[in-house]
């Protein structure tokens, strides 16, 4: 009886065995893909850019990313709350208004392009070839010809933000529409309404068939105003604020956004052969400031 019931014995203790090992073993496809929840601006949405980038991340680390398409103000404040794990956005100020405040920490520089100023080809204000974003503003205040703005906070609305104020101009009357809708929507409202506004040039160049538009104010990618420069940045929610978080997970992506990899397929991403974002996290001399808040 011994000698038969060794082999069985022997037998299911080696399957067991190798259950275990192979479930020690399982591989990385095999588990239960986490949750990424990325809040960012809808630049890189709208321009498609993310949806180059998302899915090698995904791939590499068996992860899902949620993307929510705000305007930085609301992808900031959606972060603060605790319901999103890391951000990419474009606003400088009010990312280190967001790092002091303790909600953000381990900010990185990952592309840059810049906005620019378009409108009709009419031009009504008589703006084309300025060499100043505030004097163009200046001008269409004076001749009160349509302006659409996105009115959301937004990188691209605090940008617009600035330069009026440059300006020393309070946009006020019914030449200056606030429609609080992202780029991609605020760039076809002001298509149909022959109106100018302030765009990203990544997401003009993914739409600029469909509108009705030319570009009047360059910014200084192409030689142009300074103050258009529009530098993006990520930045890992504090797991001290937000213990339920996927720190773990976010710094991951942080590392992937900023990664030789990455980084070139910022670069090679484009639309006519035109670079829609230059991709900066990567420098032989680095830049200290991209990590603590600049003095304001």
């Amino acid at each position: 009886m011994r000698k038969t019931m060794l082999p069985v014995f022997t037998v299911i203790f080696f399957a067991l065995g190798w259950a275990l090992f192979s479930l020690s073993n399982t591989t990385v496809s095999q588990i239960q893909p986490r949750t990424l929840t990325l809040a960012t601006t809808t630049s890189t949405v709208d321009s498609g850019l993310l949806d180059r980038l998302n899915p090698v991340f995904e791939e590499k680390f068996n992860a899902q990313v949620h993307m929510l398409s705000l305007g930085t103000g609301a992808a900031l404040r959606t972060a603060e709350n605790g319901d999103a794990d890391v951000v990419l956005v474009h606003a400088r100020s009010a990312e280190d208004a967001f790092i002091e405040a303790g909600f953000g920490i381990n900010r990185r520089d990952v592309m840059f392009n810049d906005f620019i100023v378009v409108g009709p080809s009419n031009d009504p204000a008589n703006i084309h070839n300025l060499e100043s974003a505030s004097e163009a503003f200046t001008r269409i205040a004076q001749t009160q010809s349509l302006f659409v703005s996105r009115g959301d906070q937004s990188g691209t609305h605090q940008k617009e933000q600035v330069v009026w104020a440059t300006a020393n101009i309070n946009p006020q009357g019914n030449w200056h529409l606030s429609v609080g809708q992202g780029m991609g929507n605020t760039l076809l409202q002001s298509s149909e309404l022959g109106a100018y506004t302030i765009s990203d040039r990544g997401t003009w160049l993914a739409l600029k068939d469909r509108l009705n538009l030319e570009v009047l104010i360059e910014g200084p990618v192409k030689g142009g105003d300074l103050i258009l420069l529009n530098p993006y940045g990520v930045i890992a929610v504090n797991p001290a604020h937000h213990s339920d978080r996927d720190y773990e997970l976010a710094m991951a992506y942080i590392g992937f956004l900023t990664s030789i990899e990455a980084q070139q397929m910022i670069d090679d991403f484009r639309i006519d052969d035109e670079p829609l974002f230059f991709a900066d996290a990567l420098n032989e001399q680095p830049n200290f400031e991209q990590y603590v808040p600049q003095s304001r």
